[in-house]
């Protein structure tokens, strides 16, 4: 039986838990004197939203002052606006489901009595009420062995998917079939309709390129090879998708955006890359413009149809801090030239537009500094801020993830080069006021770097879900969290002017947060200790002076910033001032040693000019040397010529009748 409450689709599943509540008139009358089972503020919750799903916007006359009880209900419906009625019914199951998780279970083991009306009843003591003598079952859960995360034994889970779950501001990890991706982080992740679509990724140093598809229904994994499903009319063609890791992943109309990432072969410039969920084929988009520098770890955010990219790490390990748009209409990149100081260059941040006017940036990492600041960036003015946070702030992180349901923005995961991030926390960015969600034990997926976090919507209920990450090994769990919606229903209650600023501090009716039965007790719809509420002119005066005070505090937030930017400034400029004076006299130096230099420089070159001449003069010498030789060896050899003349011409002349020669010639000849 409980299993089919649970799968009841609206309107049937708001008129059963009107009738658990006690809404839908009562055949039993004594049952108005049934204890309460909600608080004071609970009730009127409950009964506003069922008068506006049941009734509409609230058109009946304002009751008397001197009748608090119904003047209190009034307002409470009538603050509610236009709300369409399946709001009203969706709002009103899950307050519901809050206070009693275990509704379904009781529903079905009792017999319901509801009553006409919201009972007032003015007795604080609120007693437990016990239904047949017996405690019900609820949805069971259990610790998992890594602590921290539940998981779901219900036996109706796997075929009703996600649907099932009913735990409020926890982590579950739910049973999942099919065929379960590898491991990994870095990569990314979008949702499309009832589908989780996982892309890319870095496994053990390597880039993935493989495409994966969890149905949010079924809870069920399939690998995308070539086509999506059985849709495609025709058989596309093979996929060619690109190793990377560090991208972003976009729904847009009926493809997906796969933006920037590092790759083994990187481009000079940011690809987008588009994947058809028709045909299930990968293409590259042409744009215009002068395209980004080519990075991984940005963050890219659409706001309307143009996407804001933001920060990043090239293949150089630069970090960047630059803005640019593309514009998805005309595909045309343009560049920002932002006003104000600029967060400091990072990667691994996370980003986020509130009012579809204000980029804000948290955390993220610059070689070996995580940080913990936060960001906003106007996309009218251009013009850059850092706001004032309230609240318990979040400790400095990489790597996280983040994701937007309304306007709180939902962190997760992260981590500062030594341990990952445990807590879940949460910003309410009108309030710009950290609160911590919950907190998950030991070495868990969720307390990883670089895991994804998308949001999904299963019976009309949003739900967080994360993949993957690293935290010494590569993880792919598949974990979800079904976020509790009670601030978004009080700041939609709001009466009263708000603050043209993202900075505001708005006001409430009903100050008090809703209580949430820890024991799973129930208790009845009264309203103790009920307090009148405040005149309109009291609430325009307290809007008036606390949006003063909002100011004050920026204006003097900023003063405050402006005295550090300026002392820092200071400071940079005297050691500017300090190294210009270091490198002045170094420079002074180096010209000392330039000029000696120069000096035997020149020294040497007249040594080399007097060794030339030197040179030049021995040659000479040495070529009137071999001169003298040559005439010395020619004199010599005409003597002996001469000589032999001589002596050859004796015997002839005696023979001719010349005198005979001298007895020391004759003996020469003989």
């Amino acid at each position: 039986m409980a299993g089919a409450i649970s799968g009841l689709a609206y309107p049937d599943r708001f008129y059963a838990a009107a009738a658990y509540a006690g809404f839908e008139g009562s055949p039993n009358p004594s049952n108005k004197d049934v204890v309460s089972r909600f608080s004071n503020d609970t009730a009127l919750i409950l009964y506003a939203l069922y008068q506006q799903a049941t009734v509409g916007r609230c058109n009946v006359p304002k009751p008397s002052l001197w009748n608090p009880v119904e003047l209190g209900k009034w307002r409470s419906w009538q603050q509610l606006g236009n709300m369409v009625s399946t709001e009203a019914m969706r709002l009103f199951v899950k307050i519901l489901e809050e206070e009693e998780p275990g509704w379904f279970s009781r529903a079905s083991n009792s017999s319901l009595e509801p009553v006409t009306d919201v009972q007032m009843n003015h007795n604080s003591n609120v007693e437990p009420i016990i239904e047949n003598g017996n405690s019900f079952a609820e949805i069971m859960t259990i610790t998992a062995e890594n602590g921290g995360v539940m998981e779901t034994q219900d036996k109706d889970f796997v075929s009703e998917g996600l649907g099932l779950v009913v735990v409020y501001d926890q982590w579950i990890s739910p049973p999942i079939t099919g065929q379960h991706p590898k491991g990994r982080y870095e990569h990314a992740a979008a949702v499309v309709e009832d589908k989780m679509y996982i892309h890319g990724g870095n496994h053990n140093g390597r880039y993935l390129s493989d495409l994966h598809v969890l149905d949010l229904r079924s809870c069920t994994w399939s690998k995308v090879e070539d086509k999506i499903g059985s849709k495609s009319v025709e058989p596309p063609s093979t996929v060619n998708i690109i190793p990377c890791a560090g991208h972003s992943l976009i729904p847009w109309e009926d493809k997906l955006l796969s933006i920037a990432g590092h790759t083994k072969d990187s481009s000079e410039t940011i690809e987008v890359k588009t994947f058809d969920l028709q045909t299930g084929t990968w293409s590259t988009l042409k744009t215009y413009g002068k395209a980004p520098v080519a990075r991984g770890g940005q963050s890219v955010t659409l706001v309307g149809t143009i996407l804001v990219i933001f920060g990043g790490q090239d293949a150089m390990r630069t970090f960047w801090n630059d803005l640019h748009i593309l514009d998805l209409k005309t595909l045309t990149w343009d560049e920002i030239d932002p006003v104000g100081v600029p967060p400091s260059p990072r990667s691994g941040h996370a980003a986020a537009v509130h009012a579809e006017r204000y980029l804000l940036i948290f955390g993220g990492g610059s070689h070996a500094t995580c940080f913990n600041d936060l960001h906003v960036f106007d996309l009218q003015t251009m013009e850059w801020s850092r706001p004032r946070q309230q609240g318990e702030l979040p400790t400095p992180r990489a790597g996280h993830a983040g994701v937007t349901v309304g306007e709180n923005w939902f962190i997760v995961g992260g981590g500062d080069n030594k341990s990952g991030e445990s807590k879940t926390v949460v910003l309410n960015m009108s309030t710009l006021t950290w609160s911590v969600v919950t907190s998950v034990e030991g070495r868990v997926p969720l307390a990883t770097e670089g895991l994804s976090l998308v949001v999904g919507s299963i019976n009309g209920e949003d739900i967080l879900i994360s993949f993957g990450g690293y935290n010494g090994r590569y993880n792919n769990e598949v974990n979800v969290l079904k976020p509790s919606h009670k601030s978004t229903l009080q700041s939609k209650m709001i009466e009263g002017p708000v603050p043209d600023s993202v900075v505001t501090n708005p006001t409430r009716d009903l100050e008090s947060e809703l209580d949430v039965d820890q024991e799973g007790k129930v208790r009845e719809i009264a309203m103790d200790n009920f307090e009148p509420m405040k005149s309109k002119g009291e609430e325009t005066g307290e809007h008036i002076l606390a949006m003063l005070k909002a100011e004050k505090e920026e204006l003097e937030s900023s003063l405050h910033d402006e005295k550090l930017l300026s002392v820092q400034l200071k400071q940079e400029l005297a050691d500017a001032e300090s190294r210009d004076t270091d490198l002045y006299k170094e420079l002074q130096s180096v010209r000392g040693q330039l000029a000696s230099e120069q000096s035997r420089c020149f020294k040497l070159e007249v040594d080399v000019a007097e060794l030339r001449q030197k040179v030049q003069v021995m040659e000479t010498l040495e070529r009137e040397l071999e001169l003298l030789k040559r005439q010395k060896a020619a004199s010599e050899q005409a003597a002996l010529n001469s000589k032999q003349r001589q002596g050859s011409g004796g015997l002839w002349g005696w023979l001719a009748g010349s005198s005979p020669q001298s007895d020391d010639e004759a003996e020469s000849l003989i």
